[in-house]
């Protein structure tokens, strides 16, 4: 197993590439990709999900969908570095290639065009169960942004769902408070959030989403569940998370980064880095 100061470790490594290519592009949703970053470490770099390095379609994969797809620069970050993907390309991040703001199904190791919000559970759902007719016992990841649960799709996906008993399905929240322009308790109240998503039939769990033993405790039955419900982790996140001026601010949602912020920011990251001596 993956020791925690090694996820650690590369948790500030994609960090580190997320802000770089973002400065490259001069726009990103900064905030809520460092939000979500030790959840995306978590699955592809701490052994719960299944997938072949050498082959992004491999049959027996795990499947993965990043619903919040405005963040897709973390989600690209991962793909460099379980090599999917080339730094060099997600460095050229909005420039004339296939790496936009928002994932697309062409790109290896993406299995659907996300960041519509609210689209991400309901296709998840599908594929939860198409796996299940066809007796696979692949399982699926599904990451939403908790302005997503604003959405009556996600509602009307967590309520099939649940009737349908597909244990196979996991979904996360990045519960990180805040949307586009405010905090979502200002905006539109979305509390009490577990015991909505648990009177819809999942198993609720409720985790800090940056603390890797609370993480893998979330998971502890990914493979082998003695029930019929779906489970919904709701993961308390920072947006921001892991560069101190941007932690909670609702300036950096999205935007570019450069200049004096762009140097302080770096600097932060390569000490988080210094932190964790390669293994």
């Amino acid at each position: 197993s993956i020791s925690e100061p090694k996820l650690q470790e590369t948790s500030a490594s994609i960090r580190l590439d997320i802000l770089d290519a973002i400065a490259s592009a001069n726009k990103g949703h900064i905030g809520g990709a460092f939000s979500c970053v030790e959840l995306l470490v978590a699955l592809f770099h701490g052994g719960l999900l299944k997938y072949d390095s050498t082959l992004p379609d491999w049959k027996e994969r795990d499947y993965f969908i990043l619903s919040k797809g405005h963040t897709g620069v973390a989600l690209y970050a991962i793909l460099v570095s379980i090599g999917f993907l080339k730094k060099k390309q997600l460095m050229k991040l909005n420039q004339e290639q296939i790496l936009g703001e928002h994932p697309d199904a062409r790109i290896p190791g993406v299995e659907a065009d996300s960041g519509s919000l609210g689209h991400g559970l309901g296709i998840a759902t599908g594929l939860a169960l198409s796996n299940r007719m066809d007796k696979k016992d692949n399982q699926t990841v599904v990451l939403l942004g908790d302005g997503e649960c604003y959405e009556g799709s996600t509602w009307e996906a967590a309520l099939f769902a649940a009737h349908l008993g597909l244990n196979n399905l996991f979904a996360i929240v990045d519960r990180n408070r805040q949307i586009v322009n405010d905090f979502t308790e200002n905006v539109n109240r979305l509390e009490p959030l577990a015991e909505k998503w648990s009177a819809f039939g999942w198993v609720v769990r409720e985790i800090n989403g940056h603390n890797f033993e609370d993480i893998f405790k979330a998971f502890h039955d990914f493979r082998i569940r003695n029930t019929t419900k779906p489970v919904l982790i709701l993961a308390n996140t920072v947006k921001g998370k892991g560069v101190s001026f941007m932690e909670g601010e609702l300036e950096w949602h999205h935007g570019g980064i450069g200049g004096n912020n762009y140097k302080l920011a770096r600097q932060e990251i390569l000490t988080q880095l210094k932190e964790f001596p390669s293994e």
